[in-house]
């Protein structure tokens, strides 16, 4: 006589873990992996609200002032002394409700500092280029680290030894002592040369992520069928392996943005980055560290951008990797809960009534 097989149905007494994984795979039925993942994405509120405000800000910042030989709406502009109005103090005044005395933007909204020079005009240069600097890094740093570790994880062996000890001497030194050396002789040279110097020094996470990746993959299936069918080892790196860790790469890139931001802001705050006659946040916060007591609006504003923008990158990154990683589950309501749980009570019931005919 068999031993009756207990439910399948059911992963727990109440259901539950049964009822999640019914109500993902109908949320995702018919769907590509493209989909699922944009989806995902955008059902995650904290990624939403980064990328709305990362948006918001680069859009103020590069049509206020004008960018890229454009003009911009913003009368004054960032390096241009004006005759000091209200004392330099800021212009702009919150609404009634807030406790101000009636929402106004004036001329000079953020305030001016000690020579006249208008404070939003100089905030918006230094966002452009925090946002300039960010991008280069992030893209240089990514295609290094792609290449430095798929060729580690793929080819193994001697060039695995090679590269991985490269990779662990980048990260024996402090990124922002290497930082400081590169950035005091690229500095001079303008933002972009920067942004080139700290790119340079910031791949070694994401190499040793990718390698990893790479380690996996190769035993996969798909990479032994492609081997048989003669493809080149390049070829199956590039049209194979790379796409399935575009996951790992996608999300570190922009984890690596935000950090980005803060090395740049860092290093041009102790006088190794950005230099004068430019302007960035960090070359802003310095300057005006002296007139914190006295007109702390100064040295405000350029802080508040550097932590939305950030904040931002940083959301925007949880939500990424929340989106690719298949093992994050979205928690149902209650409503879709009782939902799935009633259809697979009314399913069993079927079944059994079924069996008894």
């Amino acid at each position: 006589m068999s031993t009756p097989l207990e439910p399948t149905g059911h992963l727990d007494p109440t259901g539950g873990d049964t009822n999640e994984n019914a109500i993902e795979l109908k949320d995702v039925e018919g769907l590509s992996q493209g989909q699922i993942v944009r989806r995902r994405f955008f059902r995650h509120r904290g990624a939403l609200v980064g990328l709305v405000g990362l948006v918001l800000v680069a859009l103020l910042a590069y049509t206020s002032i004008g960018a890229f030989g454009l003009p911009g709406w913003w009368k004054f502009d960032h390096f241009r002394p004006n005759d000091v109005a209200n004392g330099g103090r800021p212009s702009l005044s919150m609404p009634t409700w807030l406790g101000g005395s009636g929402f106004a933007i004036g001329d000079h909204p953020f305030g001016q500092d000690e020579i006249g020079r208008d404070v939003f005009a100089r905030v918006m240069k230094g966002t452009q280029t925090s946002l300039n600097v960010m991008v280069v890094i992030s893209l240089l740093a990514a295609a290094l680290g792609m290449v430095i570790g798929a060729l580690s994880g793929y080819f193994r062996g001697a060039a695995d030894q090679g590269l991985m000890r490269l990779t662990d001497l980048f990260l024996t030194f402090p990124v922002i002592v290497i930082g400081a050396v590169l950035g005091n002789i690229a500095g001079n040279a303008g933002t972009f040369w920067l942004a080139i110097a700290l790119g340079a020094v910031t791949w070694p996470t994401l190499a040793r992520l990718v390698r990893g990746e790479f380690l996996t993959l190769r035993e996969r299936e798909f990479v032994d069928a492609a081997k048989v069918a003669g493809a080149s080892s390049f070829r199956i790196m590039r049209k194979h392996m790379i796409p399935n860790a575009m996951g790992v790469i996608i999300v570190n890139t922009t984890l690596l943005a935000s950090q980005a931001v803060l090395l740049e802001t860092s290093l041009s705050y102790l006088g190794f980055g950005i230099k004068s006659p430019d302007v960035s946040l960090g070359t802003m916060i310095s300057e005006y560290q002296s007139a914190f007591a006295t007109r702390p609006f100064l040295f405000w504003w350029p802080g508040v951008f550097i932590i939305i923008i950030a904040l931002a990158v940083n959301f925007i990154g949880d939500g990424l990797r929340d989106a690719f990683d298949p093992r994050q589950k979205r928690i149902p309501s209650a409503r879709k809960m009782r939902l799935a749980a009633a259809k697979n009570d009314r399913g069993d019931e079927s079944t059994v009534a079924g069996s008894v005919q």
